[in-house]
């Protein structure tokens, strides 16, 4: 297997976890090649140059070399320009990586996606909209190859805006008799303002959360995110 040395590369920190007594392993989306796994020698040290830099939701620029499943971090720069994230845009942002951890297979690149990721946290920095969200969502599908269909029924017919479907995964949208004949009823007008990523209807942002869920749980596998549980939890309380 050859080894090969990456620098200079856009990254940011999805995820990270302790290495032996000092180093970390981290999971980094980059732009040019995709979710990475890195060793970062030492970075658990107190006065490691690195301990305050590999942060989640910060953009960075990454160096790296060797070979095999897990390469060598050998540099990291803090890029700036990204506001800290706190509170509910906290947990939106780890609910966007946990996403790319669960869909996003290593080493696949998607220059698109990193730069709709980076977007998003700008926006979830900015202003707190959930819509952000479900944009996200729709682009990640996308660009892995589950592209929803949303303009057009599984008959070929344009999506009628005063209609009720059902949405059958891999096929799409099937038109209903009635509102709520199906368990994954959504309007007409709900998947056309999804196509157009227009959330200002309160009743298309809710319908559009509802049909994103089955979707991903379905492309996870139905495994359960842990962020989505703890978020449920915090609105119990």
């Amino acid at each position: 297997m050859h080894r090969h040395k990456v620098d200079g590369q856009p990254a940011f920190v999805l995820h990270s976890y302790p290495f032996r007594e000092t180093s970390l392993i981290v999971e980094v989306f980059s732009r040019d090649f995709g979710r990475v796994a890195l060793l970062a020698r030492g970075a658990r040290r107190p006065r490691s140059a690195l301990r305050g830099l590999l942060l989640a939701f910060q953009p960075l620029e990454l160096g790296w070399a060797g070979k095999g499943e897990v390469q060598t971090l050998m540099k990291a720069e803090w890029q700036g320009g990204q506001p800290l994230l706190s509170g509910r845009a906290l947990f939106y942002g780890y609910y966007l990586n946990e996403l790319l951890m669960n869909l996003l297979p290593r080493e696949d690149a998607h220059e698109r996606l990193f730069n709709v990721y980076a977007a998003t946290l700008r926006r979830l920095g900015e202003s707190l909209r959930e819509s952000d969200l479900r944009c996200f969502e729709r682009a990640l599908l996308q660009e892995l190859g589950y592209g929803l269909t949303l303009d057009t029924d599984v008959a070929g017919q344009p999506v009628d805006p005063s209609a009720f479907y059902a949405y059958e995964i891999e096929r799409g949208p099937i038109r209903l008799d009635q509102a709520g004949a199906s368990a994954l009823s959504v309007g007409g007008k709900t998947l056309l303002d999804m196509a157009n990523d227009d959330f200002s209807d309160p009743r298309s942002l809710l319908e559009a959360k509802q049909l994103m869920r089955t979707l991903v749980a379905h492309y996870t596998g139905g495994k359960s995110l842990e962020t989505r549980k703890i978020f449920m939890e915090l609105q119990e309380l």
